[in-house]
C-alpha cells in the first residue's frame, strides 16, 4: 500500500514538495491552454503572469507540443553537452545565431537562468584574468550561489554566506557609478530591465554609457534577457530598443515555450576559452536537452512569426489606457513586462486575492512588492486582454474599499 493512499494531493503537496514559502495558492492546475489555466473544478484562470515570463507563446502551443512529440520518437538524451552533433542543439543554435547581433555567435545552452548567469560569470573571469564582477542594487539573476551573490538584495541573502568576494554592485540608471567600472573588473552583470524591481527601464543614454564604459576598461558586459528575452518587450531581446551590444547575453524562462532551457551566448573568441586550460571549462550534463532544443526552436518560430512581435506595443498601449484608477500611481515596464504601481504591499495582497477570486493570475516583485505583475503570454488576443484588464481594475477597486 502507497503510504500516501487516502491522502489528498494537497495534503501530499505540502507534506513531500519541498515548500518555498508558508502560504502557497494551492491551485491545482487539470490543464492549461492559451493563455488560460484550468483547476481540477473545471474553473478557468487569466495567466497574467506566464509563469513568471515563460510561457511567451502560451501553454502549450501545437506547434511546441508537435516538435516534442517529433523528437520524442528520435531520442531524449544521449551524451553530456558539447560530445555529440545534436540536430535540435545545432539548429537552435544556428537560429539563434541568426538574430542576435554580431558578433555574438557561439550559444552554450544550460538548463536554467541562473546556471546560465553562473556559466557567464565564470566566461567572464577565465577569459579576462580578472576577479572583480558588479552587478546592480536590487538585480536578480537566479538563486544559486554565484547568481546569489550578484543579487541586490541582502534580504535573500541571510544565512548563505560567504558568497563569492570581490563582488560591488552600482545603481541602476545612475551615471556617476559608472566610474567606478575599471581597469579591475571582468565584467558588470545588468538586466536590460531590471525585471524584481519592478520591470524597471533603463535611460538609453545611461545604458549605451554602461557599454561605453566596460569597453574602455576592458570589462565585458553581460546582459540578463531571462525576463526581458524572446519577444516580451516587442523585440527578440529588449537590449535591441537601446542601441547596444553586450559581451555575453544570458537567456532562459520564455526561451522554451514551457520548457526547461537556458543559455549564455558570446563572440566564439570569448566562449572558445571554455574548451581548454582546462579542458572542460565548463560542463553540463542536461543542458541543451534534445526535446528542450526542439521545443525552443519551434516556440522561438512562432516568436518570429509576421505580426507577434510587432502587436507588442498595441498591447501595451492597450493596457495602459484601460488600467487607469486612482489607486493606480503608475505603469512601469515596457511591452508585456509591466507593473502597476499601488500604495503598498497590502493593497497588492488584496488585488492578488480579488483577481483570483474572478479568475485571474497575478503576483507581485521580489524587490517592488507594492507593484503587481503584469506579463501574460505574447499570444493574448486584444479581446482577452480587455476582459482581463476589467478584472484587475474591478479588483483594485475591491481592495481599496
Amino acid at each position: 500500500m502507497s503510504a500516501g493512499q487516502g491522502l489528498s494531493l494537497r495534503t501530499l503537496f505540502l507534506r513531500h514538495v519541498a515548500q518555498t514559502s508558508p502560504s502557497p495558492p494551492m491551485l491545482e492546475p487539470e490543464r492549461a491552454e492559451g493563455v488560460f489555466i484550468y483547476d481540477t473544478s473545471g474553473k478557468r484562470y487569466f495567466d497574467f503572469i506566464s509563469g513568471i515570463s515563460v510561457c511567451n507563446t502560451g501553454h502549450r502551443h501545437p506547434k511546441v507540443v508537435q516538435a516534442i512529440q517529433e523528437q520524442s520518437e528520435k531520442y531524449f538524451h544521449v551524451m553530456v553537452y558539447g560530445e555529440f552533433v545534436q540536430a535540435p542543439q545545432v539548429k537552435l543554435a544556428s537560429r539563434l545565431a541568426e538574430i542576435l547581433p554580431k558578433p555574438i555567435d557561439s550559444i552554450y545552452f544550460v538548463n536554467s537562468g541562473a546556471e546560465a548567469a553562473e556559466g557567464a560569470l565564470k566566461l567572464a573571469k577565465r577569459y579576462t584574468g580578472r576577479t572583480q564582477i558588479l552587478s546592480f542594487q536590487n538585480a536578480y539573476h537566479g538563486s544559486t550561489h554565484g547568481a546569489l551573490s550578484v543579487m541586490g538584495s541582502d534580504y535573500f541573502k541571510q544565512g548563505y554566506g560567504p558568497l563569492l568576494p570581490n563582488v560591488g554592485f552600482l545603481r541602476f540608471n545612475n551615471f556617476d557609478d559608472l566610474s567606478r567600472i575599471t581597469d579591475e573588473v571582468a565584467c558588470v552583470m545588468a538586466e536590460t530591465i531590471q525585471g524584481e524591481a519592478g520591470a524597471l527601464v533603463p535611460q538609453p543614454e545611461w545604458l549605451q554609457a554602461l557599454r561605453k564604459r566596460c569597453t574602455e576598461v576592458g570589462a565585458l558586459l553581460i546582459l540578463d534577457e531571462i525576463q526581458s528575452g524572446f519577444g516580451r518587450t516587442g523585440a527578440c531581446f529588449a537590449f535591441r530598443h537601446y542601441g547596444v551590444v553586450p559581451d555575453i547575453v544570458l537567456m532562459a524562462k520564455g526561451m522554451g515555450g514551457g520548457i526547461p532551457i537556458g543559455a549564455f551566448a558570446a563572440p566564439s573568441a570569448i566562449m572558445q576559452c571554455l574548451s581548454h586550460n582546462p579542458v572542460l571549462g565548463h560542463i553540463t550534463t542536461f543542458g541543451g536537452n534534445a526535446l528542450a532544443c526542439a521545443a525552443s526552436l519551434a516556440s522561438l518560430e512562432v516568436i518570429l512569426e509576421p505580426g507577434l512581435m510587432t502587436s507588442i506595443p498595441e498591447k501595451e498601449a492597450l493596457i495602459r489606457s484601460r488600467l487607469i484608477s486612482k489607486h493606480i500611481r503608475s505603469i512601469r515596464g515596457r511591452g508585456l513586462l509591466l507593473a502597476a504601481e499601488l500604495e503598498n504591499n497590502a493593497a497588492v495582497l488584496r488585488t492578488m486575492e480579488a483577481c483570483f477570486r474572478r479568475g485571474l493570475i497575478t503576483d507581485w516583485f521580489l524587490f517592488a512588492d507594492h507593484c503587481l505583475r503584469i506579463a501574460p503570454p505574447l499570444t493574448i488576443s486584444m479581446d482577452e486582454l480587455r476582459e482581463a484588464c476589467q478584472i484587475i481594475l474591478e479588483s483594485v477597486e475591491e481592495a481599496h474599499r
